[in-house]
């Protein structure tokens, strides 16, 4: 079902005359813990806080990635007006999963998010600022551009043809990207981006043993019923295989000798 919200855009808070002036929340982590509800662990705070252009997390499931990156953008949509935050997954169903935790949020802001009027899945704010969550169809991605922030939610199990259709929505606007994801095998672009990118990419690391909200109890249960391998990949952050190759990649990585000379034959 199509989310909707109240066309009652009503916030004695906001008008027209001060909505440019809404920026006096300094800290973020106050402002989720305070205004939107949402009381943050050590890990998620960083994030918080950060203002790393580039970030890319691997945590284990049930972490909540979604929960603070939605926090995040809904304070920066609250504080810069007329900004445009785009969330892209795997499916239409995780897009607005994450679009319902942001509208959860703006709602204890004592606004009643509306639709943007284009976007199914969206929130618009009486600042001019939107939310927009996008389908995992690259044709129907293409068109936004001076973003303020991307985020890839479930990264790992984002094709790489979808990846390279959001990226130049960051060209003109110098928007930031966040790359969130559960390892799901050694490759795609979340991998290497994980393993190979540069120093300008902030990375934030969370195993299912440093969360507090992840018993020890689960976790053993977890352990005898998965398998080793995917109790690895799923809650201790490591990625496992390739999915797809008779040898595992860092192995072949290992062998390979860069001194040797290319054969042009």
């Amino acid at each position: 079902m199509p989310l909707t919200y109240s066309q009652d855009f009503e916030n004695p808070n906001i008008t027209a005359s001060n909505a440019g002036q809404i920026a006096f929340v300094p800290d973020p982590v106050e402002f989720a813990r305070i205004r939107l509800g949402f009381d943050a662990d050590e890990h998620q705070q960083a994030i918080l806080r950060s203002t790393a252009k580039r970030g890319i997390v691997n945590c284990t499931r049930q972490w909540g990635k979604s929960t603070v990156t939605a926090a995040k953008a809904v304070h920066r949509a609250f504080t810069l007006p007329k900004c445009t935050i785009i969330v892209a997954s795997p499916g239409e169903r995780q897009s607005g999963e994450w679009i319902r935790k942001a509208g959860e949020m703006v709602s204890r802001l004592d606004i009643r998010p509306r639709g943007d009027g284009y976007n199914r899945l969206s929130i618009l704010l009486p600042n001019g600022s939107r939310i927009v969550g996008l389908p995992a169809s690259e044709p129907k991605v293409r068109g936004f551009s001076a973003l303020s922030m991307l985020v890839i939610d479930e990264a790992a199990r984002v094709d790489d043809e979808m990846y390279r259709a959001l990226r130049p929505m960051l060209a003109v606007g110098g928007g930031d990207l966040w790359l969130l994801s559960t390892p799901y095998g050694k490759r795609g672009f979340f991998y290497e981006t994980w393993q190979h990118a540069g120093a300008e990419w902030l990375r934030v690391h969370v195993t299912a043993a440093e969360c507090p909200r992840i018993s020890k109890e689960f976790l053993e249960e977890q352990r005898s019923v998965m398998g080793m391998d995917s109790f690895r990949q799923e809650h201790m952050c490591e990625f496992v295989g390739g999915g797809m190759n008779a040898f595992d990649r860092d192995l072949v990585e290992q062998a390979l000798d860069e001194t040797v000379t290319e054969l042009n034959l």
